[in-house]
């Protein structure tokens, strides 16, 4: 058997998807999370292709409090077992240290994915894996394409325009060795968040090398009304 088979077969991967925010920009009515879209629950539809991939051991989902007490039945169904809930804190750091501390020892890459992103692809996943089983970060991102303008936030006035060369629209799955991750929430300490707006950010203040993997610009994060009538399109079959 090959290096690459080899590591094809093994039950290696973990994935931390963060669910227990709120979603007030997405309008009243059921948490973002368990919104329907296109008849699917959001959030089946972001577990489902890491339940579907053959590397993945656990998926560990960090939910609000009272949907850990009541957790609908599909979330059950969709991972055969293979599916642990935690709940998540009032910060999206506080959710993926907890579904974190609760992964499967035995995964040695972590990926960590946005729960409002139901449309990663395999293609996606398979990259974000083979690049931080390289021993770097695996960030998946699209080249920025817009013209960017900065802007006064009080007066609206435009400031200048910034050069786009060179940067890059950060999404999710983000991988990284397990160690890596560990180490990069160790040395953040318990104020990460409060600069660092990803895991790749927080990886990178720590010194660790993180990569970026091109992805696909579908891989959207669904935070508005607006882009919740966007994804009903995605899903249209």
């Amino acid at each position: 058997m090959s290096p690459n088979s080899e590591r094809a077969s093994r039950l290696d991967v973990g994935v931390l998807i963060a669910a227990a925010g709120r979603g007030a920009r997405a309008g009243p009515g059921v948490p973002k999370q368990f919104r329907a879209v296109g008849g699917v629950p959001m959030l089946l539809r972001a577990v489902r292709p890491f339940a579907q991939h053959t590397r993945v051991r656990e998926i560990v989902v960090a939910l609000p409090a009272e949907a850990i007490a009541t957790p609908p039945g599909w979330l059950a169904d969709v991972a055969g077992g293979r599916l642990r809930l935690v709940q998540g804190g009032a910060t999206r750091a506080q959710s993926v240290r907890a579904a974190l501390a609760a992964l499967d020892r035995a995964c040695e890459t972590v990926l960590v994915h946005d729960a409002a992103r139901p449309f990663v692809s395999p293609e996606t996943i398979d990259a974000v894996i083979t690049t931080a089983g390289t021993g770097v970060g695996a960030l998946p991102a699209v080249a920025v394409a817009d013209t960017l303008k900065r802007v006064n936030g009080s007066t609206g006035r435009v400031i200048e325009t910034v050069d786009r060369t060179g940067l890059w629209r950060a999404q999710t799955p983000q991988g990284f060795p397990r160690s890596m991750l560990v180490a990069a929430f160790d040395r953040a300490g318990p104020d990460a968040w409060s600069s660092y707006t990803d895991e790749a950010s927080l990886a990178e203040a720590a010194g660790f090398p993180v990569k970026v993997v091109p992805d696909r610009v579908t891989n959207i994060k669904l935070t508005t009304e607006d882009e919740f009538l966007i994804a009903e399109r995605f899903a249209a079959p």
